[in-house]
């Protein structure tokens, strides 16, 4: 990252020299020193570090000028920066103009000449000043930037992807170019024909309008192929259970490797903030843990492959197979399911049209900041909508939480209910459900339905949908028992009568865990009858790990 710009000015070139040298003597490791021989040239100069969106901390001005004076570069310099701060070198005879100037260019101190020793007369002073402006400086953004409309469904899929791989961005409004420059000299630097928004821009100068997922993820240097063809362990999901599972068998010897068909952290990895978690007594935000949980595999040699989805299961012998939706395969002794569940979608007039324009199924960390001083309704009533809801009340003017029961306490942990209660602007409306949404290119309004059937149709910026659960398991038809709603039986629950089911090739039952594949194990939310929070999830992974050991001692 470029350092910040201290620019000195001074019409006598001794006297900018001498003090260019006792500048980069003083600063030169933490920034970059620049000279200008004008207030016309000093201008010029600022136009040029603001196009390249470099950052400038101090300008160091003489005060007598022909052309233009320091007050009068001053004046000008801080239409382009106006953080920057501002001092005068000036004469004795100077003094009273540079006390006017405190108040006509917001001078913040003035020097006189000569300042020798700079050890006692110039650097305590500027020292001051530059630790001052460090305390509100944000480095200008240097990585990759994304440039599109915010109602774009498009748009949001990139930036949700992009958050969810804990992948720094800069968010570019299109629509609000005319209002800043630094987008406007963005979309200007893009072909004026022909392109579509949303554009990725990298740091290396390329740029990708509207990318596929797999597309963004090869130019991003994520893993998107399995390295080997043969595996101890694959693992399909990586929420809290497939990561746990990953770590606790790499560390275990196991070769490991685990598919992920968005981003490592499932559900979980969007929470703005776990507070029930273990070892953790101020809550820690969902991406974190997923971040440290990552770093943990990655540390014992987890192959991670994401994005990347699984779209079939084989046996054939010892060995499962794994086809992938790119067409390869990859074969292991064994595996383990846990591939988590998705929001139900709602099947209501305009919820198609208008998703990722509006309407949304979940939230990343990313959406709350978007959402300042409007209106935002969640639907649902258990602890990611709370979590949910915590986090939006930061930015939004008011949240409305839709509710179909009478009470949060069935399906809300406690200390979520009370952190609602005490934030004024959340508001919790029982037996209310969403009938209809409203918008042409975007979310409009809502039209809720109260308990006596009455409906009101209510202003809404968007509307977060948090509700049901769905296992992923439609790939698994035919090959893995599963009860009516999709999730995986395992252990004692494929027992019938105390009998095994009778595509169990062996003579013992299936451990826990264990599907009705032998050496295929179900984990986290995906399985029938587990609890669906994160600490349990982690600890059904690693124990999973054990019963995976002792299936491979036999095989």
């Amino acid at each position: 990252m470029g350092k910040p710009v201290i620019l000195t000015v001074d019409d006598d070139p001794e006297v900018l020299h001498a003090i260019e040298r006792d500048l980069k003597r003083h600063y030169k490791e933490r920034f970059r020193v620049l000279r200008a021989g004008s207030g016309r040239a000093t201008l010029d100069l600022l136009r040029r570090l603001q196009q390249r969106n470099e950052a400038v901390a101090l300008l160091l001005v003489d005060y007598r000028m022909p052309q233009m004076t320091g007050v009068e570069t001053l004046r000008e310099a801080i239409k382009l920066y106006p953080r920057a701060k501002r001092a005068l070198l000036t004469a004795y005879a100077d003094t009273d103009a540079a006390i006017k100037a405190i108040n006509d260019v917001q001078l913040n101190h003035y020097l006189l000449k000569p300042w020798a020793p700079p050890e006692q007369q110039l650097f305590p002073v500027l020292d001051d000043l530059l630790n001052d402006w460090y305390t509100g400086y944000h480095p200008p953004f240097e990585g990759i930037r994304v440039v599109g409309t915010r109602w774009s469904s498009k748009s949001y899929d990139i930036r949700s992807f992009l958050a969810r791989n804990h992948v720094p961005y800069q968010w570019l409004d299109a629509d609000v170019a005319n209002r800043d420059e630094e987008i406007e000299r963005a979309v200007k630097s893009l072909p004026a024909e022909g392109l579509k928004l949303p554009v990725v821009l990298f740091p290396d100068g390329d740029w990708i309008a509207e990318p596929q997922t797999q597309e963004l993820a090869e130019k991003l240097g994520l893993r998107t192929r399995a390295d080997l063809e043969f595996y101890d362990l694959a693992i399909v999901g990586g929420g809290p259970a497939g990561l746990a599972a990953a770590v606790y068998g790499a560390s275990e010897g196991l070769k490991t490797v685990m598919i992920e068909r968005e981003a490592p952290g499932g559900q979980a990895g969007c929470s703005s903030r776990i507070e029930n978690y273990l070892g953790f007594p101020s809550g820690i935000a969902g991406g974190d843990l997923t971040r440290r949980a990552v770093a943990q595999a990655r540390r014992f040699g987890v192959e991670i492959v994401s994005p990347q989805e699984a779209t079939a299961l084989r046996v054939d012998g010892p060995y499962r197979y794994l086809r992938l939706n790119d067409g390869t395969e990859l074969s292991c002794h064994a595996m383990l399911l846990a591939t988590g569940v998705q929001w139900r979608k709602l099947d209501l007039p305009g919820m198609d049209r208008l998703q990722g324009a509006g309407v949304y199924y979940g939230s990343t960390a990313s959406d709350a900041p978007a959402s300042r001083d409007e209106d935002v309704f969640i639907i649902g009533g258990g602890n990611s909508a709370g979590q949910a809801a915590m986090a939006f009340s930061q930015c939004a003017r008011r949240v409305v939480m839709l509710v179909r029961g009478n009470s949060l306490c069935d399906t809300m942990s406690q200390y979520l209910i009370g952190q609602i209660k005490t934030t004024p602007n959340i508001r919790v409306e029982h037996h209310t459900r969403v009938v209809e949404v409203h918008g042409d290119d975007r979310l409009e309004s809502v039209s809720v339905s109260d308990i006596s059937g009455n409906v009101n149709r209510v202003p809404a910026n968007s509307l977060f949908v948090f509700i049901g659960a769905e296992p992923l398991t439609a790939w698994l038809d035919g090959d893995i028992q599963r009860d009516e709603r999709g999730f995986i039986l395992t252990g004692s629950d494929l027992l019938r009568s105390g009998k095994r089911p009778k595509s169990w090739p062996l003579e013992r039952n299936p451990s826990l865990f264990e599907t009705s594949v032998p050496g295929v194990f179900a984990v986290g939310d995906v399985r029938y009858g587990s609890v669906k929070r994160v600490a349990s999830g982690v600890g059904e992974g690693s124990v999973a790990v054990q019963f995976i050991h002792q299936y491979l001692s036999k095989v």
